[in-house]
Order: C-alpha cells, then sequence, then structure tokens
C-alpha cells in the first residue's frame, strides 16, 4: 500500500482529498463536529513538515440535488468557506480560500502556493461533472498540484472525478493518505484476519440496506446480531405478530433464505427475543417490554427489550473481534436508547479484554460518541457506505485508482 511516507513532498504541491463533509450549524453554519478534519490532519502536517504545500479539495453536501425554492444552488450553505475557520484552527496555521475548485483563482492561488501553506478549494459538488466522473473536470483538478493523495474513505466507494478519475493523471505520483490507510488495514484486520469467536452486530432500519454485507457476513462470523427496525422483517417471516413496527413485506422469503444460511454454515443468528414497543414514534409515547412472538396491534418495536440486550450483550463480552454497523433501536430518544448502550458497553468491555472492535460509521459511530465510549473500541470508521461496500466484497474506486 503506497502512502505518504513513501513520497518526501519538499517542493512539492500535493493535491489531497480530503472529506470535509462534516454537520454543521443550521444557524451559525458553524461545524459542529470536526471529527472527519482531525482524521486528516497527520496526513496534511507530515506534507507540510516535508516542506511541501497542501491543496485541499472535499465535498459538503449535495448541493445540486438540494436546490433552493427559486430552483438555485444554495451557495451560504453549502461553501466550504463554512470549515475554513475550524481547518485554520486546527492545523495552527491560516489556510487559504479559492472561491473555486478551477478556473483561474484557484489556478492562480494554487500556483502562488509556498511551502508549509495550505489551500482549500471550494465544494466540488458545485459542479455536476464531480459525481459523473468527469475526465475534463479531473484533469482541470490535477494541473492545480503535483502530487495526488487521497485521503477521503467516506467517499472511496464513488467513481467521482476527484476520488478516482483524477489519479490517472499521476501515473506515479499518487498515494493514500493516513486516513486511507488506516481505514483499510483495520478493515481487512476484521474481513481477513478475524481472531475467533467473531461477531457482526448489525442494525438499522432496512434489511435491504444490509442484504449484501449480510449475505457476505454469513460466509465469515461466527456470530452475526441483527437488531433494529430490520429485526422485525426477519421476526414477521418466522411467523411472528410484529404489530406496527417496521416491515419490508418483500423480504421476507429472502429473511428466511438468510437464516437458513446460516443454520446450514454454523453461524448463530441471534435475533432480540424482546422489545421496547411504544403506540407512537415519539419519546413521549406510552412504551413498555413485550415478547417478539406477539406485538399487539397498533404498537411498535423502538428498541430491542431487556432479555435480548442481555443476551447480546453476553455474546459480545465472549468475542475476540466485533463489528457493528448499525444501532439496535431508535437511540436518539431516551426511552428506546437503552438496547444500543447496553451494546456499546458490552463491546468497550471486550476491547478492553483484548478483543478487536471496529464500529462502521453513521449512526453506530453517533451512539458511540453519545454514550462516551469513543476512546474505549478499538477503531471507529470515517466512511460508513464506503466501509459496507467494502465488507460487501466490492471493490471500491477510490483505492483502486492508487492501486493501478
Amino acid at each position: 500500500m503506497k502512502t505518504v511516507d513513501s513520497i518526501n513532498f519538499k517542493g512539492k504541491k500535493a493535491l489531497v482529498r480530503v472529506d470535509f463533509n462534516v454537520p454543521l450549524d443550521k444557524k451559525t453554519l458553524a461545524v459542529t463536529d470536526d471529527a472527519r478534519i482531525r482524521a486528516t490532519l497527520p496526513t496534511l502536517n507530515k506534507i507540510l513538515a516535508d516542506g511541501g504545500a497542501c491543496i485541499l479539495m472535499s465535498h459538503l453536501g449535495r448541493p445540486l440535488k438540494k436546490l433552493k425554492e427559486d430552483g438555485t444552488v444554495d451557495f451560504e450553505k453549502h461553501t466550504l468557506k463554512n470549515t475554513l475557520a475550524t481547518v485554520s484552527e486546527l492545523l495552527g496555521r491560516p489556510v487559504k480560500f479559492a472561491m473555486d475548485c478551477i478556473g483561474a483563482d484557484a489556478v492562480e492561488m494554487a500556483a502562488n502556493l509556498q511551502a508549509g501553506e495550505v489551500l482549500l478549494l471550494e465544494n466540488l459538488r458545485f459542479y455536476k461533472e464531480e459525481e459523473k466522473g468527469d475526465e475534463a473536470f479531473a484533469e482541470k483538478l490535477s494541473k492545480l498540484g503535483n502530487v495526488y493523495v487521497n485521503d477521503a474513505f467516506g467517499t472511496a466507494h464513488r467513481a467521482h472525478a476527484s476520488t478516482a478519475v483524477i489519479a490517472k493523471f499521476f501515473p506515479t505520483e499518487k498515494c493514500f493518505g493516513y486516513v486511507m490507510a488506516k481505514e483499510i488495514a483495520n478493515a481487512d484486520k476484521v474481513i481477513k484476519h478475524a481472531e475467533r469467536p467473531f461477531t457482526a452486530i448489525t442494525g438499522g432500519a432496512k434489511v435491504s440496506d444490509k442484504l449484501l454485507i449480510l449475505e457476505n457476513l454469513i460466509e465469515k462470523v461466527d456470530n452475526l446480531i441483527i437488531g433494529g427496525g430490520m429485526a422485525y422483517t426477519f421476526l414477521k417471516a418466522q411467523g411472528f405478530e410484529i404489530g406496527s413496527s417496521l416491515c419490508e413485506d418483500d423480504r421476507l422469503d429472502l429473511c428466511l433464505a438468510l437464516i437458513k444460511k446460516a443454520a446450514d454454515r454454523g453461524v448463530k443468528l441471534l435475533l432480540p427475543e424482546d422489545s421496547i414497543v411504544a403506540d407512537a414514534f415519539s419519546n413521549e409515547a406510552n412504551c413498555k417490554a413485550c415478547d417478539n412472538q406477539h406485538i399487539e396491534k397498533g404498537w411498535m418495536g423502538l428498541d430491542i427489550g431487556p432479555k435480548a440486550a442481555a443476551h447480546f450483550a453476553e455474546v459480545i463480552k465472549s468475542s475476540k473481534t466485533i463489528l457493528w454497523n448499525g444501532p439496535m433501536g431508535v437511540f436518539e430518544m431516551t426511552h428506546f436508547e437503552n438496547g444500543t448502550k447496553t451494546a456499546a458497553i458490552a463491546v468497550a468491555e471486550a476491547t478492553k479484554k483484548g478483543a478487536f472492535s471496529l464500529i462502521g460509521g453513521g449512526d453506530s459511530a453517533a451512539a458511540v460518541a453519545k454514550f462516551g465510549f469513543e476512546d474505549q473500541v478499538s477503531y471507529i470508521s470515517t466512511g460508513g457506505g464506503a466501509l459496507l461496500e467494502y465488507f460487501e466484497g466490492k471493490e471500491l474506486p477510490g483505492i483502486a485508482a492508487i492501486n493501478e
């Protein structure tokens, strides 16, 4: 794996694809979670310490998909200038900003950039050519630097201009940043070199969102824990009454096939035996614990119940490798957070005893952060979708482009 360690950046201008797609405060538009920016600092500091300059390119949101009422792009909401103060503060040096990612302004600022300086380009997704993987657009971006560094694992599964296509304009002068390298190494540790027992915890709303990863994990794990809304499709497939719980009726046969596949391979597929149910999707709703074989009409499962939480925790704590992707319930609401919190505690305890735990981005990472276990797990991925596709066995364009 070719990383920034293999290049001396002295006198070079590194064009670095970062993932600064961070949440902003709706009113002030200030960065509310700087984790993705902080993750990139070691890569940028290595380039700068060598005597190089950094030209940063990223996307922020989906500006062309979320137009204003008059049909125009909401520049104020989607400009990367909103991240500038945070990037400058974390890097400990002023960061320059180009009002465009291509064009005369960007070319001039990049050309004048000196060693030790950092330039942040405007949002790549203000151009439709970025997501289309347009080669001419990628070539314009490539002219800004003389080394290409991809450190944006969160977009590694997209064949976009800045994440994959651009690499062809740097036949030899291209590499991974530390974020990408760590993501790949940690994912491989789980999927290719797992110590047994290997337990995967999956949750979230829909079976269809996790279909490929479920099929792939059954080939690799010892235990497959299924919680969240997706569990009720599995339960209904087995003939249980699930009340008003979330269910994909067109996936019932698929769930039965997955249950059979797990049994045939000797994999323990664990479904929750009880739930915390509510009479409305609200933290103020009436709620109670009930057995999952018969949830009354008008009631919906919003969290795994106490018996399921205790059982899952026992399995997790006896594991040596743990992959967690997806919450056990609607953990954002305090009345339905216990299942996810119990799982987080169990993962932290297993890790303390020597297990390797990988948290698969997105809601799982948010849950670990909410309950204060960020420093008690082995690794938290910065890319939910990319990690899922990697575990599905797909070749990620952002990785392939560097390795070619």
